[in-house]
């Protein structure tokens, strides 16, 4: 395995650029034509963004949102322009600690809709379907049991909200706020990426179990935006973990989870540091999806 590069907690020293949001990992600055994005190595759990910095974290989520871009394409636009550090110029100040961490990227207007993607019976869906027996207004038959595929996979949009939580919403919803056509377009390309992104894992012995996209519009167009099939937008089950009405080890920051979970934090302030062992756990999760999703290991 490769060493670890060094940790990065914020980009906002190393960019000549004004920043125009800083989220939970990933920082948004203004290039006039484009937006560059820069995504950290910091690490959140239950609403807290945690220290320290996991390293390699924001390279494995860069990296796979831009192979998985480049993949789907042909199937969607994005906003994709380039991800090379080294035409940014003296707009970045440190380009060695934010290789393979950027992504400069067409302005889109952003639809305010997450579109998830559900192919399997888990999560917060288990839970609606536990309480309602149905998933964002979608009725679904009695006796299905946790983490149980879907014969086919389901859209469940929610409304973003920039504070608190996003907004589950039933289709009717999401018709009535962004127009009927628009809606359908994109539950349409949802599950077409989906599908897509399903097989491809499968045949790597991984199991897509949901997943959530960002649309925006340039020019009346529907583009894709943000992240896409990253560990922080998709939940990836390894199939040999996989069964029915158990808590499935995915393959993200679950060591974080599992560790909090397990200490005395009372999960209404802030958490202690994480120990070291917790975040070299979590660094190799990561570098693990990335190696068995692309083939490639990280430099």
């Amino acid at each position: 395995m490769a060493v670890q590069s060094q940790a990065l907690s914020t980009a906002v020293d190393y960019v000549k650029a004004p920043l125009v949001y800083k989220g939970k990992v990933r920082e948004l600055y203004d290039l006039g034509e484009h937006f560059l994005i820069v995504v950290t190595d910091r690490i959140s759990a239950f609403d807290y963004v945690l220290e320290p910095a996991v390293p390699d974290k924001g390279n494995v989520l860069n990296r796979l949102s831009a192979f998985w871009f480049d993949v789907t394409k042909e199937m969607q636009t994005n906003h994709v322009v380039h991800t090379d550090v080294e035409l940014l110029g003296d707009v970045v100040t440190a380009p060695e600690l934010l290789r393979n961490r950027i992504m400069v990227t067409r302005k889109a207007e952003r639809i305010d809709i997450e579109c998830v993607v559900r192919g399997y019976i888990t999560g917060g869906g288990w839970r609606q379907y536990e309480a309602t027996s149905a998933i964002n207004g979608i009725e679904l038959p009695e006796g299905l049991r946790k983490n149980e595929r879907f014969p086919e996979p389901i859209f469940t949009p929610a409304a973003k909200n920039d504070v608190g939580h996003d907004e589950d919403i039933s289709f009717e919803r999401m018709s009535e706020l962004v127009g009927a056509d628009l809606a359908a377009e994109l539950r349409d390309r949802s599950l077409e990426l989906y599908r897509f992104a399903h097989e491809y894992c499968k045949e790597r012995g991984i199991i897509l179990a949901d997943c959530k996209f960002e649309f925006g519009l340039i020019d009346g167009k529907v583009i894709l935006i943000d992240e896409i099939f990253t560990p922080d937008a998709s939940r990836f089950w390894s199939e040999g973990n996989y069964a029915f009405d158990v808590e499935i080890d995915s393959m993200d920051k679950e060591p974080v989870r599992t560790y909090l979970l397990g200490s005395n934090w009372d999960r209404n302030s802030m958490p202690d540091p994480l120990p070291e062992t917790v975040v070299i756990a979590t660094t190799a999760r990561y570098r693990e999806i990335y190696r068995r999703l692309t083939g490639g290991e990280l430099k």
